[in-house]
């Protein structure tokens, strides 16, 4: 068992709450509505930003070489992310310059600052905790809406959204990410220090979830 799995298996509830969260599950079955969707895209490009700015961070945080080129790597990742973003708010006449003038909803305000706040005031280690529920449970959730491949997706209303996080570059990215915190627990974890990273993941788990919800609000209001 990976540290990553040891976290979820530590943090069940707000795991669970998050993976199997109506909007993913909406999502899934493409029934979503258009307008959750939208929200939700607009807000997770702005969240992007600032996930970019933590990548940032953990290479100010980081004491190796090794580390740094993980944050950069990190960073490419998140920045390609945000083009997939891009292609499919232009669909519905959503421009960059639109997506970049969009204000920050209180959600994505709250973890997005809840994981620098983690990084700033924490080590490295703390950086990636907080950081692992989007950037693992992202490729958890793509393969899991489609079991099928992405071949199987076919003309699934938000196939292209899962196909990028279901497919083979962005769970090699997860894969990396998973390799990293082992390592850099290998270094710096203390058992006396575990429970108080899963309290981070549990946290940042619950606001992952809140982050969906925001989209789900949004489109009933």
């Amino acid at each position: 068992m990976d540290v990553f799995e040891r976290l979820r298996s530590s943090a069940p509830e707000a795991w669970t709450r998050y993976v199997d969260h109506p909007f993913v599950r909406q999502l899934g079955a493409g029934t979503l509505p258009e307008a959750a969707f939208r929200v939700y895209l607009v807000q997770d490009y702005l969240f992007l930003i600032q996930f970019a700015r933590a990548y940032a961070l953990a290479a100010y945080k980081s004491r190796t070489l090794a580390d740094i080129r993980a944050a950069q790597a990190g960073l490419a990742a998140i920045l390609d992310e945000t083009e997939l973003h891009v292609r499919l708010c232009a669909r519905w006449g959503i421009g960059r310059d639109d997506l970049a003038a969009a204000p920050e909803h209180p959600a994505t305000v709250a973890y997005t600052r809840f994981v620098l706040d983690q990084g700033a005031a924490g080590d490295l280690l703390d950086l990636h905790v907080a950081l692992a529920p989007c950037v693992v449970g992202y490729a958890v959730i793509g393969r899991s809406l489609a079991p099928a491949g992405i071949a199987g997706l076919g003309g699934h209303p938000y196939g292209e959204w899962i196909a990028d996080y279901a497919g083979e570059p962005y769970q090699a990215v997860a894969s990396r990410a998973r390799d990293h915190l082992d390592d850099l627990a290998a270094r710096t974890l203390a058992e006396a220090r575990f429970p108080a990273l899963v309290a981070t993941f549990a946290t940042a788990s619950r606001l992952e979830a809140d982050f969906w919800q925001m989209g789900l609000d949004a489109a009933a209001a």
